[in-house]
């Protein structure tokens, strides 16, 4: 192996070798970086983000100056210098972003727009046991809404082993801090509460056409799309999500054998929490907090129910595993990295 090529593959204080018989020494010669610009870097997810990566020491971030962060030709200046483009932007400019960058680089997009898009992976690692694979190979991945992921990764192993079947009509209810609506629900619910609104939650979406039902659906195996009701409350990050089912829509199972289902599936998981069944551990007082996997990139699994009737949890951050987490564990499989880094 020549100098150059050694060069090119490793990173040494100084390099020692001869040539023409003389000992030569090296200048050290700089890790490589991988550029990642953030889209989109002040709305809520871009903020996270922002904050988590900018520890990270294998990764240059580049900035934007404010006055340019909506122009788009000023952004796609940008795309050509970047490894990585993270779009943390609203739907109808992450689209035209996407179309901006075209095959400049490699791009997660956080926004829902390609969520269902037959030439966009989906980026929930844990959703298959392929999908990991699929994610590091990339180029364009769809970061998972954060309602969905709980849904999903409730349902679709139910479905695959045949405990549910896929035409059962499915009712989900779901609460979020109110981060999860952007800097507008913050705008409008981030004010200190009086005593009368400190327990206050909204419910809404009851159109019963929330624009996660179609992501909801299709990647969780179902070809029924679902009742999905969410509900934003007072605080400002946590999730959870709750499916209620009867025993009779479970092919002749019960509680104990979707809680296997789900141990046995996401058993080699470091996400993915499968509670034991029935277990009081995640309560406080026999409540469930939402902001009990607050900070983290966890993601708690829960079963509880009896003969007759079961009812599954899912709890996290919105923002973290939710948003954020899920964009850096993507980020990190794409980049053959360690999933955890920057996450713990």
């Amino acid at each position: 192996m020549n100098c150059i090529s050694v060069l090119s593959l490793l990173s040494y204080d100084r390099i020692r070798f001869v040539r023409a018989g003389r000992e030569l020494l090296l200048p050290r010669q700089k890790k490589f970086m991988t550029n990642v610009f953030i889209d989109g870097q002040a709305g809520t997810t871009g903020l996270e983000l922002a904050s988590r990566l900018a520890k990270r020491k294998d990764l240059t971030i580049l900035q934007i100056p404010e006055h340019s962060r909506k122009d788009l030709s000023a952004r796609s200046a940008i795309y050509t210098k970047a490894d990585i483009v993270i779009l943390c932007l609203p739907d109808q400019a992450a689209a035209e972003a996407a179309e901006a960058i075209g095959d400049k680089c490699r791009v997660i997009d956080a926004s829902t727009a390609h969520r269902i898009h037959k030439d966009w992976t989906y980026g929930l690692p844990e959703l298959t046991s392929t999908q990991r694979q699929r994610i590091a190979g990339a180029e364009k991945v769809s970061n998972p809404g954060c309602y969905p992921q709980g849904y999903l990764l409730l349902v679709r192993p139910l479905i695959e082993e045949g405990i549910l079947r896929a035409e059962t009509l499915l009712r989900c209810n779901a609460l979020s801090g109110y981060s999860g609506g952007g800097k507008a629900m913050i705008s409008k619910l981030g004010k200190t509460p009086s005593d009368d609104e400190a327990m206050v939650s909204r419910i809404y979406g009851l159109n019963l056409d929330h624009k996660h039902i179609s992501e909801m659906q299709i990647h969780s195996g179902s070809v029924v799309r679902p009742i999905f009701i969410p509900t934003v409350c007072s605080f400002y990050r946590g999730m959870t999500i709750q499916i209620s089912l009867f025993s009779s829509e479970l092919n002749g199972h019960h509680a104990k054998d979707v809680y296997d289902c789900l141990r046995n599936r996401y058993e080699n998981e470091r996400f993915i929490k499968v509670i034991p069944i029935g277990s009081s551990q995640p309560l406080t007082d026999d409540f469930l907090n939402p902001l009990g996997c607050n900070e983290t990139n966890d993601m708690e699994l829960m079963v509880f129910g009896n003969r007759e009737q079961i009812h599954l949890i899912a709890r996290y951050d919105n923002l973290v595993k939710g948003a954020a987490g899920s964009a850096i564990q993507n980020l990190n499989i794409m980049l053959g990295c360690d999933e955890k880094l920057g996450l713990i």
